[in-house]
């Protein structure tokens, strides 16, 4: 007998426990889970994702004891460690001191910043990337992209249905050969980005590898506007079925954002003319210790230099009061 007909025996809902049910089917519990859709989920865990998706896109400093108590006021009465499961699921963390939810990797380096209280004066000179769950009609999917500091450009963006890190490789490929590369690539700590793929790429290049420092809110404040306005303005509004629909409603916003929709820190002219012109663009991130620095000759990170510390807390007060994009 098939072991794909055996493996049909097995019913998540019905009452005997998965493990039972793969040995009464001869079947190994790993051959089952592997064949499950990486982006199932129950209802419930669909619906409890959108909730705190919505919130945490409106307040990104909510952690998963606020998420529980906003979850009770919307009906949903479900303890920490669930809303702390959810949110690894979808890749959030709360902006606020304390140990991050980022899924870091032991065998890999983590870079220094680089870029505390320097202006960004021209296009190409800051790239940085982050990944966002968004939610599908049965599911959900993750997004990355990579944004010009300067001009706020899209520059490259892919979705996946799991937290691989080879969609992150296949977004910085297509960036790096559609533009002229960057100075300087920032990221946070995550395994795809502190991954030997996604570094040994930024350094064939010679490009300066900066990642964000633990409890810093305001590192990679464009993408998280990006993330903001993205959902906004479409995915909660649209309510994509599949990845196909998705992928097409994705691809037009993206023109959108970058063609036609005017942005107020930048003179409401467009990402492409900014980075076209180089002219009314511009970013900085004021030093922890105060004042903003002109960007000094890069330091080329090279495989024995030592990870520099960076700290500092999470300020949501500080991001919500800049110009929106």
């Amino acid at each position: 007998m098939s072991g794909e007909l055996r493996k049909g025996w097995i019913d998540r809902k019905a009452g005997p426990a998965l493990a039972r049910q793969c040995e009464l089917a001869g079947v190994a519990r790993a051959t089952f889970y592997r064949q499950q859709a990486p982006g199932e989920a129950s209802e419930e865990d669909l619906l409890q994702c959108r909730l705190i998706d919505e919130e945490y896109t409106r307040r990104p400093f909510y952690g998963s004891r606020r998420m529980v108590v906003y979850l009770a006021r919307q009906g949903h009465t479900v303890n920490r460690k669930r809303v702390q499961r959810l949110m690894r699921l979808m890749g959030l963390a709360g902006m606020a001191p304390g140990p991050s939810t980022r899924v870091k990797h032991p065998g890999h380096r983590v870079y220094p910043y680089l870029l505390g209280g320097i202006a960004v004066t021209r296009p190409n000179q800051v790239w940085s990337t982050d990944i966002t769950y968004l939610r599908l009609l049965r599911g959900f999917v993750y997004l990355v992209a990579i944004i010009d500091w300067y001009s706020r450009r899209v520059l490259s963006w892919r979705i996946s249905n799991s937290m691989d890190t080879s969609f992150c490789v296949d977004c910085l490929e297509d960036a790096l050969s559609l533009h002229s590369k960057p100075e300087i690539f920032n990221t946070d700590q995550g395994s795809q980005f502190t991954s030997a793929a996604f570094t040994g790429m930024l350094q064939r290049e010679e490009i300066a590898i900066s990642m964000d420092g633990r409890g810093r809110a305001l590192d990679n404040l464009f993408v998280e506007r990006l993330w903001r306005s993205l959902k906004y303005e479409d995915v909660y509004l649209k309510g994509y079925g599949t990845i196909a629909e998705l992928t097409i409603g994705l691809t037009e916003y993206f023109a959108f954002y970058n063609a036609e929709r005017p942005h107020q820190s930048l003179g409401n002219r467009t990402p492409n003319a900014v980075y076209a012109d180089a002219t009314g663009g511009g970013a900085s991130i004021p030093d922890r210790f105060g004042g903003v620095r002109e960007a000094s000759p890069v330091h080329r990170s090279g495989a024995g230099d030592t990870p520099c510390a960076t700290t500092g807390q999470r300020c949501s007060a500080e991001m919500e009061a800049m110009d929106a994009t």
